[in-house]
């Protein structure tokens, strides 16, 4: 069967129902009442029945007509109900955010800040998409996609916020530099155990660049090679190897003393974390509450300033 044309037509019938007379529900909706007796006319003429008995005295709903109204009377509040959920959603952060964002980045120190959100803003939930590939954020339906690149960024239509650098440094544990020496130069690096990050291979190549832009590069056949970021900061806190790992991944240890940042001189190509949605128009709050949140939270973070420290030595 198919639809009604206007639906519109199911309030204007329900108010003169409610108001008994043309008269009076077209002084409420402020309009003539001749429009409003055609548009209940042109219901009746589409769905081919009588609603209303009409004298001139008064109006009665017919058999089938008390039966329309009912259902009409409960689309109305159902409509009403869906826009009140709208507003309420609008109205503070509440409801489900879908997110994406990579293993990596999770281990190392996103996961925490998710948790903190979700303890300051209780009426959120979040759907959290652990995942390093690549999200199409409008055709699956994720309101949030974290991810770290390398700029320059390639053009789309996306929205884009960028939270800060995600900066890869040099650490071992204090027991190994007990041991083994700190190390001045990348040379000394070369003779201490390595554990890296990626796939299984015989040997890593390390590329840095010092404060004259200079490159350095180390190749190392490291004792653990692995993709799991938490294997690596743990095998780096036991002394196992010196690791290069993201900053944010072992600000804790570094500010413990557990671990130790070798040759902050040295830098790599840091990426930019950043989040891609599909639309500043039309966001919710909890949308907007939880991105305003991860910008909060990398920016005024131990490891931020903890970076600033070593630029500034």
């Amino acid at each position: 069967m198919a639809p009604i044309n206007d639906l519109n037509n199911l309030v204007f019938f329900v108010k003169v129902v409610d108001a008994g007379s043309y008269s009076a529900a077209a002084e409420a909706l402020d309009m003539q009442t001749s429009k409003l007796s055609r548009r209940v006319s042109a219901l009746e003429t589409e769905l081919g029945v009588r609603l209303l008995n009409r004298t001139t005295r008064r109006l009665s709903l017919t058999e089938i007509g008390k039966t329309f109204y009912g259902h009409c009377v409960a689309l109305i509040a159902e409509a009403q109900s869906a826009k009140d959920a709208v507003h309420q959603t609008l109205s503070s952060p509440q409801g489900l955010v879908r997110l994406s964002c990579p293993v990596g980045l999770l281990q190392g120190g996103v996961a925490d800040i998710l948790a903190k959100f979700l303890v300051a803003e209780p009426q959120v939930r979040v759907a959290l998409d652990a995942t390093n590939r690549r999200v199409d954020v409008v055709d699956e339906g994720i309101d949030i996609a974290i991810r770290v690149r390398v700029p320059p960024f390639e053009d789309s239509d996306l929205a884009m916020r960028t939270f800060g650098p995600s900066k890869m440094i040099l650490v071992a544990s204090t027991r190994l530099v007990q041991e083994l020496g700190m190390p001045v130069h990348l040379a000394d690096v070369a003779r201490m155990p390595i554990v890296a990050m990626g796939y299984a291979g015989d040997k890593v190549t390390w590329r840095f660049q010092d404060k004259d832009n200079k490159t350095q590069e180390l190749v190392h056949t490291p004792r653990l090679h692995t993709d799991d970021l938490l294997t690596l900061r743990s095998a780096a806190l036991r002394g196992i190897g010196v690791a290069c790992v993201p900053a944010l991944a072992v600000m804790t240890e570094l500010r413990a003393g557990m671990l130790i940042r070798l040759l902050p001189h040295l830098s790599t190509r840091s990426g930019i974390i950043h989040a891609i949605f599909p639309s500043r128009r039309g966001m919710i709050p909890a949308v907007r509450s939880l991105l305003d949140f991860l910008a909060a939270e990398l920016a005024e973070s131990s490891w931020q300033s903890l970076m600033q420290e070593d630029e500034d030595k």
